[in-house]
């Protein structure tokens, strides 16, 4: 147990691991540290874990998989998703009717509000929910401590090793470790999106207007085998898009199937030009986003198939595809997606194509991966600059603009997370830095929790 103790300023925790940000890279790295024998501690903002699959309703997770079907992420990720499908909470991996990848993986957010924090227990990781990272000290290269804010005041939370998983880099940016954001020249990000669900749709009336209007959605869609699968997700309606004139800059409607059997998830709202670390522009994109939603709502009601429809739900908060990422002792480049370049230190695989949603245009960029259909991650993108005892996973690893594209889907996430852990673990069992951990090693442990790496 982590007991509190008071100071003149502030109560103390300690841990040998602390993870920031309970999102997916949050979560398989608390989990990862303490089941590598870690004594662990979660710091969460809001009052619930999830990260964007929850906060920002990000549904489906994709993808677990290659364009060609072959499964490249697997462990603890896998593990939770196999214990959603125990619960009936998710139908596993199953084909994407977009064509866009292999499979999505829907899921139940509610289910695995309350799974992860099961998951967590059992590991013996303690979660402090409704806190927020505000300053870090250091001393040297090394992180000191970091300060939260909490209900109960103020604590300082002291370990060896720290795992930065805010998704914005919080943690690297306090603690002085050097960090970018955007593309090269205007640092213009990938744009916000505020995700919506609506109830009452008509799925067979949605799949046979596809059936009859092909011309109308994406070119992958696959067509062919869409009478016998069940549909998952759906893009297009590309004359109706174009009729509406909405001023919102993209060229066509996305959403997904569930996890109800008449409800969709609707990603299609469109932020562009602010800055998600800043808090105005955050501010303004959260107001934004919800005037888009109502928008959307309103033109998908005059779609085939949405006649009855309703809007049942909207984000806790707008969904973010790209923020602040580290400068660590190696950023992936695009060949090394494209090409699948293998890595001697490669932590974690992806599937996932580099997908950039436009940060000024209407267009999404996608640019698929050769040879096996998958690419590696390096152990020296977790690793940041300047400051010794901290590791980083998730959206903010040290990538280009072009290949956080895919780094920053959940999947990829949920693994870099996994590895982020295990290092951490290792790290301070044996009272080094994560730079110096044996990464022969640190691929056993991850084989041995099932993470499938490059044989």
């Amino acid at each position: 147990m982590m007991n509190a103790t008071h100071t003149s300023e502030h109560k103390k925790l300690e841990a040998d691991v602390v993870v920031c940000g309970g999102g997916p890279a949050g979560i398989n790295a608390a989990l990862a540290a303490a089941r590598g024998g870690a004594k662990t501690l979660l710091i969460e903002r809001y009052g619930f874990l999830g990260g964007m699959s929850t906060i920002a309703l990000v549904y489906p997770w994709m993808t677990f998989h290659t364009m060609e079907g072959k499964q490249v992420i697997g462990g603890i990720a896998q593990e939770i998703v196999d214990r959603l499908m125990a619960e009936d909470a998710s139908p596993g991996h199953v084909r994407d009717t977009v064509g866009f990848v292999n499979t999505i993986t829907p899921y139940d957010p509610e289910v695995y509000k309350i799974l992860i924090h099961d998951m967590l227990r059992e590991a013996g990781v303690k979660v402090l929910l409704h806190s927020f990272v505000d300053r870090v000290k250091t001393d040297g290269d090394r992180i000191a401590r970091v300060e939260i804010t909490t209900k109960s005041g103020r604590y300082a939370v002291h370990a060896s090793q720290y795992v930065d998983t805010t998704g914005d880099a919080d943690l690297a940016y306090l603690s002085g470790a050097p960090c970018l954001q955007g593309r090269d020249g205007d640092k213009l990000t990938q744009p916000m999106t505020m995700k919506f669900r609506m109830r009452g749709v008509d799925l067979d009336r949605v799949k046979q207007y596809m059936l009859d209007h092909p011309d109308e959605f994406y070119k992958k869609t696959p067509f062919a085998e869409l009478p016998e699968l069940p549909l998952s997700g759906v893009l297009g309606y590309y004359k109706h898009w174009k009729e509406a004139a909405l001023p919102i800059n993209r060229d066509q409607v996305l959403f997904f199937i569930g996890p109800g059997p008449d409800e969709v998830l609707v990603n299609t709202t469109r932020v562009q030009g602010l800055d998600s670390t800043d808090v105005s522009d955050l501010t303004e994109a959260e107001v934004l986003g919800r005037k888009q939603v109502r928008m959307v709502a309103d033109f998908m009601k005059g779609l085939p198939g949405f006649e009855q429809a309703r809007l049942s739900s909207v984000g806790t908060q707008i969904g973010i595809r790209e923020s602040r990422r580290i400068e660590g002792q190696y950023a992936l480049q695009v060949e090394d997606v494209i090409e699948g370049k293998p890595m001697d230190d490669c932590i974690a695989r992806s599937g996932y194509p580099i997908d950039i949603h436009d940060p000024s245009g209407k267009g999404v960029t996608a640019a698929w991966v050769k040879g096996d259909g998958a690419y590696d991650i390096p152990y020296r993108c977790l690793l940041p600059q300047r400051i010794a005892n901290l590791l980083v996973a998730g959206r903010c690893i040290s990538t280009t603009h072009e290949t956080l594209a895919t780094t920053r889907l959940t999947p990829s996430c949920m693994a870099t997370g996994q590895a982020a852990g295990t290092a951490a673990a290792l790290a301070a069992a044996q009272g080094i830095a994560p730079a110096e951990v044996d990464v022969a090693l640190l691929q056993q442990r991850l084989r041995e929790a099932g993470a499938l790496l490059r044989q």
